[in-house]
């Protein structure tokens, strides 16, 4: 289903709170023919501020691919983590409250977004999200971007056994194609030890979670950028 649709209308369904659960009705019938699907429009809204975030992780595993492996495996094997991909991520979020044009229940469904080209509104993303409670933060997954490209390469990497200590570098390319500036946000995994130091950084970094880091780098449109960073690990 629809769960919004960012345009100039009115409610077609009406909420209510009933126990632990929210109740939808919607304002007009809905005919539906024999074995047929039909997706139905739960809310449309105009005006939504939302905050385009840029995001490049550039790790191409995954957290449920990594963490199960053996820990002597993740700290000694050179090869661990080197894979790359070149996608930058793109994401929409916006608070779900009255003052930006929402604060209602949002349902499970289909959220599409739309902006306006100066003469009419274009599709420009779409994707799944959960049940919203209101007041709530929404950040989905629109796509990836066309005209950013990141690029991962490990160039260092040693391991001490006998003293318990690993020190891996990363280079991060990132090109702009835009005719505009962004911001991309890089995400770092650290996901040979618990416990780690990032010894040298070309960029401020903020930690997201305990094997998890995030740059966040401006690039001019036609730019091309740098990040690079060493890590210590010790255990």
């Amino acid at each position: 289903m629809n769960a919004m649709a960012f345009a100039e209308s009115a409610a077609v369904v009406s909420e209510k709170t009933f126990d632990e659960y929210h109740l939808y009705t919607l304002e007009r019938p809905a005919t539906l023919k024999d074995r047929e699907k039909k997706q139905v429009e739960f809310v449309r809204a105009t005006g939504v501020k939302s905050e385009e975030l840029c995001i490049y992780d550039g790790t191409a595993m995954s957290e449920m691919q990594w963490r199960p492996m053996d820990p002597n495996f993740r700290r000694i094997n050179e090869e661990f983590g080197t894979q790359s991909n070149t996608k930058v991520t793109v994401f929409r979020q916006f608070r779900n409250t009255k003052e930006n044009g929402l604060g209602i229940p949002l349902p499970k469904g289909r959220l599409r977004f739309y902006r306006s080209n100066g003469t009419q509104l274009e599709f420009i993303g779409e994707n799944s999200i959960d049940h919203t409670p209101s007041d709530e933060l929404v950040k989905i997954k629109t796509g990836d971007s066309f005209d950013l490209v990141g690029e991962r390469k490990r160039v260092s990497f040693k391991v001490d056994q006998a003293n318990h200590w690993a020190d891996e570098s990363f280079e991060i390319s990132l090109r702009n194609r835009k005719k505009e500036s962004v911001s991309i946000r890089v995400v770092e995994h650290l996901y040979r030890w618990s416990n780690w130091e990032i010894t040298k950084k070309s960029d401020d970094f903020t930690k997201l979670d305990s094997d998890k880091i995030e740059f966040l780098i401006p690039v001019k449109a036609g730019e091309e950028r740098k990040v690079t960073y060493t890590v210590h690990y010790s255990w």
